[in-house]
């Protein structure tokens, strides 16, 4: 590869960053700009609801010392980006100056969906994605706020849920489906989750919809309307009804579009030179068949930026997405997934095991094949092992296999109770075969002991 081309990438998120340090790592040479309006260095999106508890100063959610990126060289550009002339290669940026690239990554993310509802754009009302929605939320909420509204039910409304209820904001959460998060979790899951929200006093409206969002005289949200009617006296309104690709300024151009920016798997776009990753990007199709178009998930975006750094550097890979998994929290309960397990299935294809402890709060759902195989699994309330059931899933290793190594699987066994002696019984008990019950396991893992 040529030594003096230029690499432009727009957007510093975990997908642009991986990126421009992977090529670094593979690449002496090329000069690599990364462009972001948002902010100048790259930090942990995950970690915008502890800012705004307190738990953490905006600083200490990012990764590298600023140090890092003159010492990788990796140039660093806080713009936005108004509009780009693929013919020849020039961005303009919004405050007027412009800048040429050899090679284009566009990685420029997501932004919070809006439908349409009147009174959407009022003061008080607003997404939870970027630095920006960070601080305009921490305005929104300085004071006045004697009731929050936040609409649909995904893992942004459950972080804003809790931020909100850290202030002692109530909480009226407005889930169009019949459970939370119900076109993800199947139904135990989703209604162990629904049940531990309303226990912390967050008043859950199932099957319920926003209607109309209604103005105070100062252009202010002063209550919504549901489509039942109702009206709910509100100073906040959190939109949270999932995301979408942040490539508005990309319409109308030669670039080819759809929901995201069309990549194949080597993430190449109808433009020579130029590449999507992250959650922009949308494949032509789908990369696995457990896997969407569009990939809105912080590891995968990772691995987009890592594969797209070696094909930068000049080596023959392509995009290999590996197991599903993904880990999240609800208040005060982790949720892992692994592998495929869908809201809702054939149970003349698909067996399903499930355990749930009788506090309703910790759970384990393993799904099989006709032939017992492991097709994915479901956590809540404890932690199990990513290379365990990677393994397990990769190998399709039988269910009581599973099962009965599942100790293997523990994660912190110090720390977390041994539920999987319990779902071993379970287990046993629902499927018969040869599962062992590992309580001797358990005592040497917690004593270190022969027993």
């Amino acid at each position: 590869m040529s030594s003096n081309r230029h690499v432009v990438i727009i957007g510093n998120g975990i997908a642009g960053i991986t990126c421009a340090r992977q090529l670094r790592k593979l690449d002496d040479t090329v000069k690599i700009t990364v462009i972001s309006g948002e902010s100048t260095y790259f930090f942990s999106r995950t970690a915008l609801m502890y800012v705004f508890m307190g738990h953490m100063k905006f600083e200490h959610t990012q990764p590298y010392e600023n140090w890092f990126w003159e010492k990788n060289r990796i140039e660093l550009k806080e713009a936005w980006v108004k509009s780009i002339n693929f013919t020849s290669k020039n961005l303009l940026f919004q405050s007027g100056e412009n800048m040429l690239y050899d090679e284009l990554v566009i990685a420029t993310g997501s932004k919070p969906n809006k439908f349409g509802w009147p009174g959407e754009d009022l003061q008080g009302v607003q997404g939870l994605y970027s630095k920006q929605d960070l601080e305009l939320m921490e305005e929104n909420t300085a004071s006045g706020v004697k009731r929050a509204v936040i609409v649909g039910g995904g893992l942004i409304g459950i972080e804003m849920a809790e931020m909100l209820a850290y202030k002692k904001i109530p909480v009226t959460f407005l889930v169009r489906e019949s459970g939370f998060w119900s076109n993800v979790l199947p139904k135990e899951e989703s209604e162990l989750v629904s049940r531990h929200m309303r226990e912390h006093h967050i008043d859950l409206r199932l099957n319920e919809e926003l209607d109309e969002i209604i103005s105070d005289p100062n252009a202010r949200v002063k209550a919504i309307r549901t489509k039942s009617g109702e009206e709910i006296e509100c100073q906040f309104v959190g939109l949270t009804a999932g995301v979408t690709p942040s490539i508005d300024f990309l319409r109308n151009t030669e670039l080819d579009i759809n929901r995201g920016v069309k990549v194949d798997f080597g993430f190449q776009t109808n433009i020579p030179n130029v590449y999507s990753i992250g959650d922009c990007a949308e494949f032509h199709e789908v990369p696995a068949a457990d896997r969407k178009p569009v990939e809105q998930v912080w590891y995968t975006g990772r691995m987009h930026g890592e594969t797209l750094g070696y094909i930068l550097a000049g080596k023959k890979v392509t995009y290999k997405p590996g197991i599903w998994f993904n880990s999240a929290k609800f208040l005060d309960i982790e949720y892992q997934t692994y592998g495929t397990v869908p809201a809702r299935w054939d149970a003349e294809k698909v067996k399903s095991f499930y355990w749930e402890h009788a506090g309703g709060k910790i759970s384990f759902r393993m799904l099989m094949d006709l032939q017992g195989k492991i097709l994915g699994v479901n956590n809540f309330g404890f932690r199990l092992r990513h290379e365990f059931f990677d393994q397990a899933i990769r190998e399709a290793w039988d269910g009581a296999k599973v099962i009965s190594k599942l100790d293997k699987a523990d994660f912190d066994p110090e720390f977390f109770a041994p539920y999987y002696i319990e779902i071993q019984k379970a287990f046993k008990s629902q499927f018969g075969g040869d599962v062992k019950v590992s309580k001797k396991t358990f005592i040497q893992k917690l004593f270190g002991a022969s027993v």
